[in-house]
């Protein structure tokens, strides 16, 4: 049985319905956050909705922010956070916990809390682990309050890579040889950990990319040539996820292809691809972020080649039970078979984000594209479904 809030809809109510936009986060994704949840706050037709921006610290603070999207961009290569955002250094934002009640509460050391009144839906547009992999997904289903994206399971699925890879070859979709070093068979013994992964690159060849498990936005990947950069690699990769997955190198194209949950149901936008970066070894954080390297949309694809992408994109995200929007990221290999990398079930809204340009080129505007999204939202409940 759903658990949706048996309360009168805003429209009964006679008021707009009230969407809060939740970012920030403790990953190491919290900047990108920020950025994105500018570009959205932004767009928002306030005509139509009431904004309440919600942004979490990184030590995992839930504080009320300043409704500035234009503060929130990277500028002169300083990126945004929300301890610079938050009203104050130590008033706390908090959810109900009673699906019956939607009632905002914000409370600050020393003073009587303030009721900040109900929230009908919630954007989530945070990045990585504690908000893009279930968690956030699971309070809010505890909350009773409906949220734009995928729920718990297709939420934490998509972020784990390892779990992620198992989902879809259950499903029969291609995907390329991995391997995984879990925690366990670090911590119990190191040695044969690195052994199996120089064994795999027997197998496979050299380089390889070592990357954490569970982490996004190219953040704490390394590409290494040779065993001699194995350590340091997987160090880097530690550093952001005890977990880690390491990869083989699959030559030829990134092709990359937007879902979206229309009424019907799912559909895909055209694809883009990202060209290699000749500044850059491959298309990491600095090259998304930083130095704006822009992808080419639509891809330079033949009409089936197109089509059999965006079937690919579409079976992923029905694979996962996704909801909401996905980014499918593919390799066009050099004997012209698509091989999936992975998904992301909150990709980047920022302004040179794909995942806004792909639907652009398709017909959807970004303003669309977010109304889209609230709307889909709004119509599912929280519970089983």
């Amino acid at each position: 049985m759903s658990s949706q809030n048996s309360s009168q809809s805003p429209d009964q109510q006679g008021r707009k319905p009230r969407v809060a936009v939740v970012f920030g986060g403790r990953s190491s994704e919290h900047a990108i956050s920020v950025v994105t949840a500018g570009a959205v706050l932004r767009s928002i037709d306030r005509s139509k909705y009431e904004v309440l921006p919600i942004g979490i610290t990184t030590d995992g603070r839930w504080a009320l922010t300043a409704d500035e999207p234009e503060r929130m961009a990277i500028a002169d290569r300083k990126l945004p956070s929300v301890e610079d955002l938050a009203d104050s250094a130590g008033g706390t934002v908090v959810l109900p916990v009673d699906p019956a009640s939607r009632e905002v509460v914000y409370t600050e050391p020393g003073v009587v809390p303030k009721a900040l009144g109900e929230v009908d839906v919630v954007f989530p547009v945070l990045h990585g682990p504690y908000g893009e992999d279930g968690t956030l997904q699971g309070l809010l289903e505890l909350s009773g309050i409906p949220y734009v994206g995928s729920g718990v399971l297709a939420s934490a699925v998509g972020q784990d890579k390892d779990y992620m890879k198992r989902v879809f070859t259950s499903f029969g979709l291609p995907v390329g040889p991995y391997v995984t070093i879990r925690p366990r068979e670090w911590e119990h013994d190191e040695s044969a950990a690195r052994e199996k992964i120089v064994a795999f690159a027997a197998e496979h060849g050299w380089p390889l990319f070592v990357k954490p498990a569970r982490a996004g936005s190219s953040i704490g990947i390394t590409k290494v040539d040779d065993p001699s950069g194995l350590d340091d690699a997987l160090k880097e990769a530690q550093r952001h996820d005890p977990k880690v997955i390491v990869e083989a190198l699959l030559r030829g194209r990134e092709i990359e292809c937007g879902v979206l949950e229309f009424e019907d149901g799912p559909r895909a936008s055209v694809p883009a691809e990202i060209p290699p970066v000749s500044s850059h070894d491959f298309y990491d954080f600095e090259a998304k972020y930083i130095d704006s390297a822009s992808g080419l949309v639509p891809a330079p694809l033949t009409p089936e080649q197109t089509a059999e992408v965006q079937r690919l994109a579409i079976e992923a995200f029905e694979a996962a039970s996704c909801e909401g929007l996905v980014r499918a990221d593919f390799f066009l290999t050099e004997d012209g078979t698509f091989v999936i990398n992975e998904i992301n079930t909150m990709p980047g809204f920022t302004p040179i984000s794909m995942y806004p340009r792909m639907w652009q080129e398709t017909g959807v505007a970004y303003p669309e594209l977010v109304d889209r999204l609230i709307q889909a939202a709004l119509r599912r409940s929280t519970g089983l479904r």
